[in-house]
């Protein structure tokens, strides 16, 4: 039997521990904590920049202390807000105008060029490909903490198989700790972590388990959240529920009396 995937980087250990197909559980050894794959991490740090700034967090000790967080974390480059805030931004060679500069988490994401998948215009998308490698470069020489944060590059390519096969060749001879996929993308090496970007609804976390992937992120929880709705094991829990005005107990503990007949055997601890 031939040995699982693994790989050393400065400041991550990544090892496959099981197989079956595609689908894969591994052991990922970051500075602030071990995570186990595959795994969901929500998100939002763009928004920090704004509100409180990075300045108050970095007077706060960095973003672990600043949330009270002791385990690993990830931060984003700012790259979906090329899409989501495109009429807010202004794309140049040297960069997008607010990425955010929040610095102390585990992972951190290259800048990449997104263009928003429906676009009809395939010189946008050559263009991104080739400008995402750039950046990467640039990413790669201005890291000055390779020992303790982890730089990872991020696919792109639109829909184009050859303008992904192309960004895969010409990220993965850069041997970044990891790889995130701004879409769907074979050809990664198979001793890294494989982050595909914006996938949250439990369905789709599950298909691309299947397909071999180890991470996501999305903004799901964090935004159906602002807007008074709970994830819960028997689907979502609306708080803004008349029911709950005066209801100070936690949301599992709201789901089981909301849901009574779903889980009627499940003991809550502590």
């Amino acid at each position: 039997m031939s040995a699982l995937p693994s790989s050393n980087s400065p400041a991550l250990k990544f090892e496959v521990v099981a197989i079956q197909g595609r689908a894969r559980v591994a052991r990922m050894k970051l500075p602030h904590y071990t995570a186990q794959t595959p795994m969901f991490m929500p998100g939002n740090t763009y928004h920090l920049e704004n509100r409180p700034g990075s300045d108050v967090v970095s007077q706060m000790g960095g973003l672990h202390e600043f949330i009270n967080w002791p385990r690993g974390m990830l931060t984003d480059s700012g790259g979906f807000q090329m899409v989501s805030l495109l009429h807010l931004a202004e794309i140049t060679e040297e960069g997008v105008t607010f990425q955010s500069p929040v610095d102390g988490a585990d992972i951190i994401m290259a800048l990449d060029d997104v263009v928003p998948a429906f676009s009809q215009n395939p010189a946008r998308f050559e263009e991104a490909t080739y400008r995402t490698t750039r950046w990467i470069d640039r990413c790669i020489a201005a890291h000055s903490r390779p020992n303790e944060q982890n730089l990872f590059a991020i696919v792109q390519g639109g829909l184009d198989p050859k303008l992904r096969a192309i960004s895969i060749k010409e990220l993965v001879e850069r041997d970044t700790p990891g790889y995130a996929i701004g879409g769907l993308a074979g050809g990664l090496p198979a001793n890294k972590p494989r982050y595909v970007m914006g996938i949250g609804y439990p369905l789709d976390v599950v298909v691309c388990s299947a397909l071999g992937a180890d991470m996501y992120d999305s903004v799901y929880p964090t935004r159906t959240a602002r807007f008074g709705v709970a994830l819960v094991p028997e689907g979502v829990l609306k708080l803004r529920h008349a029911g709950f005005a005066q209801d100070f107990r936690n949301s599992r503990e709201k789901s089981l009396s909301f849901y009574p007949k779903a889980l009627p055997e499940t003991k809550l601890e502590g």
